[in-house]
């Protein structure tokens, strides 16, 4: 493994025995292996996989797919059945909330036999406790048996535990989703600032967005498979994909997800091509046009039909001209042809903008909540206009398009394009502008400046001015 490889899996697999009766595990051992009663069931089958030190790594799948097996192999609670893993650093690990704590003993307690498991001495917990209760954020509960904390109190003092002895290697399975507000940013800034330090971090989570604004890259395994590893766009697509699949499109969905993984580039460092970024020399040229058929997504990913048909998706300006290069402050017009393949009801037609690493800046749909077309029959074709102004910073993004309509009492995607166009706001110059969206006003900015008081300069600081020159 070389050095800049932080954990690095080859065959990694993990096989469970399971029994159909709980005495048949015992009539198991007095065979002696001369009968077989029991059934091979593989959390996780020959997954290779290859993560670097200070990447921020994410793994999604289904329910059941193998995700918190990886990580309890990566942790070293459970031993491999085959295949070859090496974890290169220290390792701190949050896979369950609280797990590891005493209810009996108080918080205080469970953070010393904690820290004292996660390799820590005495007199550095000590010296480290007042920030791990700082940042625990519960108060006199610190003194309470955790037994009587509220589930939010356990993630706290669990994240805070953990984050403390300055991990090599963290791996989070899920935390990320209990308590508040508050202490989510303060976990997400936490994991920031441990990313920055340089240490790899590990993620777990049903929350595409957690993936898409933390992880560089991301595994995609099903049925203890890998199928896709990529940038965290990519893989959120296929993932959300395979999740919204009819069950019998899963085996040809798995296959393509596969086929690509095949093709993808599992550097570190992806080039923005990969993504249908506008080569150098587009962006350095004059603009001629506002339509640059360089700028098309390699992303794209067509949801299964379930009644309709997305096709030909494009951004006019007002002129009704074809555009992908957009100007700051005008107006634009995502258009797009549904066609319906089954009769349907309340349906309601969508365009999202997103950013190149898939954070939803703004969505727009073509009814109110509860409220739709009535009534589409099989058969007819609409040609859907959403308008919006471009109060986007200079950049790439990317829009989502879809139809939804009420099937079975539920608003449900009749069919969805995820990266169905791409465009390109044009730079206005110099500007005090940043971040994504155009927030400003006429008057952005004052300085008011009044003399409030003048102190004279004192001798002794001339003559140390004088000494110092």
């Amino acid at each position: 493994m070389s050095d800049d490889v932080a954990i690095q899996a080859a065959g990694l697999s993990k096989c469970y025995s399971v029994f159909s009766r709980p005495q048949d595990r015992l009539k198991q051992m007095l065979s002696f292996g001369r009968r077989k009663l029991f059934r091979d069931v593989w959390a996780v089958q020959d997954v290779d996989i290859e993560i670097f030190k200070g990447e921020t790594f994410g793994i999604v799948g289904r329910n059941g797919s193998g995700k918190s097996t990886m990580l309890q192999l990566i942790a070293g609670i459970l031993q491999t059945t085959r295949g070859d893993l090496q974890v290169n650093g220290k390792v701190s690990a949050l896979l369950e909330l609280g797990s590891g704590f005493n209810p009996e003993f108080t918080g205080r307690e469970n953070v010393f036999l904690g820290a004292q498991i996660l390799g820590m001495s005495r007199s550095e917990i000590g010296i480290r406790f007042d920030s791990i209760e700082a940042f625990a954020d519960i108060g006199e509960f610190i003194d309470a048996p955790v037994k009587t904390y509220s589930s939010g109190m356990y993630a706290r003092l669990a994240f805070a535990l953990a984050v403390s002895v300055d991990p090599d290697i963290l791996i989070v399975d899920e935390i990320l989703s209990v308590g508040d507000e508050r202490f989510q940013r303060k976990c997400y800034a936490k994991i920031n600032e441990i990313k920055h330090s340089g240490a790899t971090v590990l993620i777990v989570s049903h929350s595409a967005n957690t993936i898409l604004e933390l992880c560089d890259r991301a595994l995609l395994i099903d049925q203890g498979e890998r199928l896709l590893v990529s940038r965290s766009k990519t893989v959120i697509a296929s993932y959300q994909k395979l999740l919204y699949s009819a069950p019998d499109q899963i085996d040809t969905i798995r296959d393509e997800i596969r086929n690509a993984d095949h093709h993808a580039d599992q550097s570190l460092n992806l080039e923005m091509d990969e993504v249908g970024y506008v080569p150098p020399q587009l962006e350095n040229r004059e603009i001629e046009d506002f339509f640059e058929p360089a700028l098309t997504p390699a992303t794209t990913v067509s949801y299964q039909s379930r009644g309709a048909v997305i096709e030909d998706v494009e951004i006019l300006d007002t002129d009704r001209n074809r555009v992908n290069v957009l100007t700051p402050g005008a107006e634009y017009i995502v258009r797009y042809r549904a066609r319906f393949t089954a009769d349907a009801i309340s349906v309601r037609f969508a365009m999202m903008i997103k950013t190149t690493t898939g954070v939803e800046l703004a969505s727009i749909r073509s009814h109110f909540d509860g409220a739709g077309l009535p009534f589409v029959q099989k058969g007819n074709a609409f040609n859907v206009e959403i308008y919006f102004r471009n109060e986007f910073l200079p950049g790439v993004y990317f829009t989502n398009t879809g139809i939804t309509a009420i099937v079975d009492g539920k608003e449900v995607f009749l069919h969805r394009i995820v990266d169905a166009s791409m465009f390109r706001v044009a730079p206005r110059g110099a500007s005090h502008l940043l971040g994504y969206v155009d927030v400003s006003t006429d008057k952005f900015c004052e300085i008011v400046a009044e003399v409030v008081d003048v102190t004279p300069i004192q001798p002794a600081s001339a003559e140390l001015r004088l000494a110092s020159e």
